[in-house]
């Protein structure tokens, strides 16, 4: 590789065009424009630029036996989707993971609009090409008027939609995050399909680990009850302000909401974690579709 090497670690590999189907021992070295796999037999190089989508931490049944923290990278060759899958240390996957994607969206432009919303009201920000910059757990938007960084531990929803910018119809992202106690949506306009797999994925790193817990809750009418009023206060709000009904009764479901991470005492009352913002967003769409 004439390009320099920005990881390189020792792990457990497999690639569509090896001839064994189970994962083996394997060296992964990944530079700006290219990831290569090789083992004690076999070598398999994948170019960055025909990479379309990544997964992490997800892999396909017949090697889960074999496989725990995994990146998926999914990529075309002549014509055909093929797959490779890397397996490491925590710390070798971590950093190969963010700098990963950081080469893949290397050199990518985007247009954000920044704030497009503030809690429900809409704003008048308009639409500025932007740099993408990653940072470990984080997203940056710079090179713009108004540069942003993004926290993933506050993404609480996104996906994907289409938009016309200067009468082009293109991909775009629209995500939701927390940075304070207010939900902030932003937009990010991108040029095509790849560029909105790779930087979707990216953004909802932290999101699908949370979402997992958010789709096992199954919460009483009276828990949502209260998890939908202190979301309309603006993500916290007193005791007083939430009341159904019996002040005791409100106290109990509060502490039931406690225990399942929902709710944290705050400031001026109870307020709506991560994971409680969540479900009321995920329940007021169920709702509204």
């Amino acid at each position: 590789m004439e390009e320099s090497v920005v990881a390189d670690f020792v792990g457990r590999v497999h690639a569509t065009d090896f001839g064994s189907s189970d994962p083996v021992r394997g060296r992964v070295l990944l530079s700006q424009r290219r990831l290569v796999l090789a083992t004690d037999t076999e070598k398999t190089t994948v170019p960055l630029s025909s990479v379309f989508d990544i997964v992490v931490g997800t892999v396909p049944g017949e090697l889960q036996s074999f496989f725990q923290d995994s990146v998926t990278v999914a990529y075309e060759q002549n014509g055909a989707r093929k797959s490779a899958l890397v397996e490491g240390e925590p710390a070798d996957m971590e950093r190969f993971t963010r700098l990963l994607f950081t080469a893949l969206l290397r050199n990518v432009t985007v247009t954000v609009r920044h704030p497009a919303k503030v809690g429900g009201r809409v704003t008048d920000a308009d639409d500025h090409p932007a740099s993408v910059s990653l940072s470990s757990g984080a997203i940056g938007f710079t090179d713009c008027p108004e540069p942003f960084r993004v926290d993933l531990s506050t993404v609480i929803d996104y996906e994907r939609t289409d938009r016309t910018l200067a009468g082009t119809r293109r991909p775009a992202l629209v995500f939701r995050h927390v940075p304070d106690t207010q939900t902030v949506t932003s937009i990010a306009t991108v040029p095509d399909g790849r560029t909105l797999n790779i930087l979707g994925r990216y953004i909802k790193l932290e999101y699908d680990e949370v979402r997992e817990d958010v789709e096992a809750f199954d919460p009483t009418e009276e828990q949502m009850e209260i998890l939908v009023s202190i979301y309309s206060a603006g993500g916290e709000a007193n005791i007083a302000d939430v009341v159904t009904g019996d002040v005791a009764q409100t106290s109990m479901i509060l502490e039931t909401l406690r225990e399942e991470s929902l709710v944290v005492d705050g400031d001026s009352g109870a307020a709506l974690t991560r994971k409680g913002k969540m479900i009321v967003t995920s329940y007021l769409e169920s709702v509204n579709s």
